[in-house]
């Protein structure tokens, strides 16, 4: 069964809409018109509600066709869905509503570009109940920021295989918003530490060593505000930690008018799993806070350790990524940048063959300098 996917297009010329990061508008790129989120909000609700009952409707529907007492035509639709989704595990079709195509999209993509017509195209039916953010941080990097601090990483690295430096490959980057959430809590932690204080003073021909013991006892509360995990299997978690932070001030109540021209996904990692992580962050945290204190002494060893972290409040945001992931020699190379403040991360690899080369190129003249030196010796 087909859902329901929404494009915003320009009230002006019907072109279609991106959300464009520097000026924090909604821009037609064919007409030059631009829009606030609030107005394009207002101007769409009606298609959102529809598209969000739609989803609520087809999931209705869906187990009324499995539900006993159901007749042979419905029988046989649901059987026929039944056996697709079988086949296409995890996968969902939807109809472009600019140029009618249909998109077989993973079951966790919340907006996407139609490969057809080109349009961007949101899955707001995707966005309800318990997988509809709290917030959006919407992307104030451009693609040309992006693009141009990418070039600027690459420059001067003469062992990257070609394939990075291809001007089409760089193009490649994609913003995405990725699922994040955010836990408040509170860690409560009570530690204990055997310290030493070691002076010498000399007497005479002799050094006379004392050594001093304590005991030291840290006990306190640190509370964090929007520690962030990120809900996607797909992306490494490594990778989301090494671009934080993210300036929270700038969040937005959800809305899917920020969310034209990029790519997203709805989590598929819940709250529980992803609170294991956080708590390990706040806990983490608390502890070097502690350990900070213990200053002024020779030596420190941790004794005892109580550590517990109170979870009080969780949010879901979406939380902008500029992504481009390169295969080079089966092995999967990634570069991420944060799509607020620019802060970005990747991995690189090494050409075998420039490598060698370079190594050519300086082992010849190398050799050719030894030798006239060994000539005149």
């Amino acid at each position: 069964m087909s859902s329901q996917l929404t494009n915003y297009q320009c009230p002006a010329c019907t072109g279609p809409l991106r959300y464009d990061g520097e000026s924090g508008m909604l821009q037609c790129d064919y007409c030059g018109s631009r829009y606030t989120a609030e107005e394009i909000e207002k101007l769409y609700q009606d298609k959102l509600d529809q598209a969000e009952q739609t989803s609520v409707d087809a999931a209705a529907s869906a187990a009324a066709a499995a539900a006993p007492g159901t007749d042979n035509g419905d029988a046989e639709q649901a059987y026929a869905e039944e056996s697709w989704n079988a086949e296409q595990e995890g996968m969902k079709l939807y109809n472009c509503p600019s140029c009618g195509a249909q998109l077989i999209c993973d079951a966790t993509t919340a907006a996407t570009s139609c490969p057809y017509c080109g349009n961007p195209t949101v899955m707001p039916g995707q966005f309800h109940g318990m997988l509809k953010p709290d917030y959006i941080l919407p992307f104030r990097v451009t693609k040309e920021q992006a693009v141009a601090a990418l070039k600027k990483y690459y420059h001067g690295k003469r062992l990257l295989p070609k394939t990075f430096l291809a001007q089409n490959h760089i193009q490649e980057v994609k913003g995405m918003y990725v699922p994040f959430w955010l836990f408040d809590g509170t860690v409560y932690a009570d530690m204990e530490y055997r310290t030493t204080r070691v002076s010498a003073i000399r007497q005479g021909d002799e050094m006379i060593t004392t050594t001093d013991f304590f005991d030291v006892r840290r006990a306190g509360t640190v509370h964090f505000t929007r520690i962030p995990a990120d809900g996607s299997k797909k992306m490494p978690d490594e990778l989301m930690d090494s671009i934080e932070p993210y300036d929270y001030s700038e969040m937005k109540p959800f809305s899917t008018a920020y969310m034209p021209g990029y790519l997203a996904d709805i989590y598929d990692v819940d709250d529980r799993e992803s609170y294991e992580r956080a708590k390990v962050r706040g806990t983490h945290t608390a502890e070097h806070l502690m350990d900070s204190t213990v200053s002024g002494y020779s030596s420190v060893s941790p004794v005892r350790k109580q550590v517990r972290m109170k979870r009080e409040r969780t949010a879901y945001a979406l939380l902008p990524v500029w992504m481009l992931s390169t295969q080079w020699n089966g092995e999967n190379f990634i570069f991420a940048m944060n799509g607020q403040t620019g802060k970005f991360i990747g991995d690189l690899p090494v050409s075998r063959g420039r490598y060698f080369a370079w190594f050519a190129g300086i082992a010849a003249p190398l050799a050719a300098v030894m030798a006239i030196v060994l000539y005149f010796l």
